[in-house]
């Protein structure tokens, strides 16, 4: 059987890349998704809270 050279590590570290980041890679519509997705939840998270107060 032949041995395979790969390693198990949960974050593999990458010789050719600088950022440490692994969730957008340097991606440009991952990180803009992201942060709509954030700042909708935010949004969101706010309006409950001044519609409950209100009452």
């Amino acid at each position: 059987m032949k041995k395979s050279n790969e390693d198990f590590k949960i974050i593999k570290e990458n010789p050719d890349s600088k950022h440490k980041n692994y969730i957008f890679q340097n991606n440009k519509i991952t990180r803009i998704a992201f942060y709509i997705i954030l700042s909708c939840l935010l949004i969101g998270i706010t309006l409950i809270f001044i519609f409950n107060n209100q009452q």
